[in-house]
């Protein structure tokens, strides 16, 4: 009986606890912030980004920004349109000439924006 009791505690120690993780435990998430978006477009613009990361970042949608969302869209589009996924591996560049130009582009006016914003941050 002793041993009976002894397994049903710490059967019911070990549940219990499992329980409590999984109650206070919260679904982690990624927060994309500009700072990876210019470091993926440098990347990009320097030939040392790879099709999968490129993916891994632009295809997830940022719920908490509506610009930086708008970026990425801006990004994905240029993907689609100027994308040349299949020469990465032979070291070429992940976007052809009108792609590459457009990112540098973009990345400029992303940069621009957050200068602006942390110049709007310091000031208040």
């Amino acid at each position: 009986m002793a041993l009976f009791l002894l397994i049903f505690a710490v059967c019911l120690f070990i549940i219990g606890g499992m329980v409590l993780v999984l109650l206070f435990s919260r679904t982690p998430r990624y927060r994309t912030e500009p700072e990876h978006l210019l470091e993926l477009f440098d990347k990009a613009l320097a030939n040392q980004v790879g099709e999968t990361e490129w993916n891994v970042v632009i295809n997830y949608p940022i719920r908490h920004d509506d610009y930086l969302d708008g970026v990425r869209r801006r990004a994905q589009h240029l993907m689609q349109e100027h994308g040349r996924p299949w020469q990465v591996a032979q070291g070429k560049p992940l976007l052809d000439k009108t792609g590459h130009a457009e990112l540098t582009a973009l990345r400029n006016h992303l940069a621009a924006h957050q200068r602006l914003r942390e110049r709007q941050r310091n000031e208040s």
